[in-house]
Order: C-alpha cells, then structure tokens, then sequence
C-alpha cells in the first residue's frame, strides 16, 4: 500500500477523494487504518464511508472490497 493516495483505492474518485482528505484521510493507508479498526466489518465500513463523505453503494462496495483483498492478501 506503501504512501499511496486515497483515490487509488477502488471506489474513491476525485471528489470523494477531497472529502476524505478534508477529514484527514488522505492516504490509502489511513482509510486502512479505519477499516481496520471497524474490524473488517462490511456494513459499519460502509455505512461510514456513506455518512463521512457522502459515497454512494456502489463507491462503498469497492472501496471495502478492494481493502479487503488486500488484507486477506496481506495480512
């Protein structure tokens, strides 16, 4: 994952990208962080990244399934 931006992680465009980062999640690795600390959860992450900066369904199903194959590649 290394010092990656945020809108390298499926799902999360420009836009969202900005909102993320206005909220201090501005690489991809912190985004990990917070999946991480939902513990892998599918809906709680989701339901957060809704209610955060605003990501439809389908930005939030990628966005979890890309961090999830990483760590079940990784981790």
């Amino acid at each position: 994952m290394g010092d990656k931006s945020v809108t390298e992680l499926a799902g999360i465009g420009g836009a969202l990208g900005r909102r993320l980062a206005d909220k201090g999640f501005d690489k991809a690795y912190v985004v990990l962080g917070q999946f991480l600390l939902l513990k892998k959860d599918e809906e709680m992450f989701k339901e957060w990244l809704k209610d955060t900066v605003f990501a439809n369904e389908r930005e939030a199903h990628g966005c979890f399934y890309c961090l999830k194959e990483w760590c079940d590649a990784f981790l």
